[in-house]
């Protein structure tokens, strides 16, 4: 177990800074997820912690110890990534064999090592079997396995469920928080998906654009935004946003000094609330246990709306929808939270 430190990391690719700047702290056993859209550094923040990836400025400390020109063998760390990258010729025995192996360790402790990742991960009766004959999470259960029985100080997971379709998704995301229970070893995740890092993380990083806009607890970051970028990625559906000249003077008169958009999940709307927004219904989605109301203010802002219910409303009828102070969020002109 291990803690870690990034203090001013950045990362160029000749003239082009893709990392800005990355302070973080991930203390001993934490579970961290690093969260953001497709091209916002994360992987690369992952593979520069690993060693994979070599730093431009910067430093990485993990337990007080200056790591930068460490190799990545040396690091004592072990990464799962999103492709497996398991032999397909070898079993997974062997495949979870390998590693150590080549640190030429005893045959008895790799034996016992196996093993013990084996009935970690539930999987002792596919160890003779090939990745070939192995399906999509069972692969991904070998890979790691194979980080596992490295007995590394910290993990580092390289988005390793998108390959896996959506019910074992869940499943997996399941197991692998579990795992951490058990485990106990300081965790960092890499993902685009909020759901994911909502539902795993102790800690959450969102990235964008190769800075952090915020760490924090899930429910923080849900809950307490730091500005626009934040709310609008945590939290599914979107939440909704609104100019503040667009909407009705009832509304308007409520916002605080600078405010110039105002943020409501989707989930903090109903129909019998004091604060009240007339929209016309484009569409609606029966979910059985829940409905989704998509349509359009009298300014034509967008809106979409989650209730907790079935409902009677169609497409084309006029509604008030409304909404508490408590659960809304105003936004200065920098899309910073007031």
């Amino acid at each position: 177990m291990a803690n870690l430190e990034l203090i001013d990391l950045r990362k160029s690719y000749d003239k082009l800074e893709v990392i800005h700047g990355i302070n973080l702290q991930v203390t001993d056993g934490e579970f961290c997820v690093l969260v953001g859209p497709s091209g916002c550094g994360k992987s690369t923040l992952l593979r520069m912690i690993a060693g994979l990836e070599a730093i431009s400025e910067g430093s990485i400390i993990i337990d007080g110890k200056k790591v930068n020109n460490i190799s990545a063998a040396n690091r004592g760390l072990a990464m799962v990534f999103q492709s497996y990258a398991l032999y397909p010729h070898m079993s997974v025995r062997q495949n979870l064999a390998f590693g150590l192996e080549n640190l030429k360790m005893k045959k008895n402790e790799i034996e016992e090592r196996i093993q013990q990742a084996a009935k970690l991960l539930r999987m002792e009766e596919y160890l003779k079997r090939r990745p070939g004959q192995l399906s999509g999470g069972q692969r991904q259960r070998v890979a790691i396995g194979r980080a596992i029985v490295r007995e590394p100080s910290i993990y580092l997971f390289d988005e390793p469920l998108s390959n896996l379709d959506a019910e074992l998704r869940v499943a997996t995301r399941v197991e692998l928080k579990a795992l951490h229970e058990r485990l106990g070893n300081t965790m960092i995740y890499v993902t685009h998906d909020q759901v994911e890092a909502m539902t795993m993380a102790d800690k959450i990083v969102v990235l964008n654009e190769g800075l952090i806009e915020q760490v924090g607890a899930p429910l923080e970051l849900y809950n307490k935004p730091a500005n626009e970028f934040v709310a609008g990625f945590i939290g599914s559906p979107r939440m909704n946003f609104f100019d503040i000249d667009m909407l009705p003077e009832s509304i308007k008169q409520l916002a605080p000094n600078h405010a110039s958009r105002l943020g409501v999940r989707p989930e903090h709307f109903d129909l019998k609330g004091k604060i009240i927004l007339p929209l016309k219904v484009n569409n609606v989605e029966q979910l059985g246990s829940d409905s989704f109301l998509y349509g359009k203010t009298n300014k034509g802002q967008k809106i979409s709306i989650k209730l907790n219910n079935q409902t009677q409303i169609k497409a084309e009828d006029d509604i008030i929808a409304s909404f508490s102070l408590e659960n809304s969020h105003w936004f200065n002109n920098s899309g910073i939270r007031i």
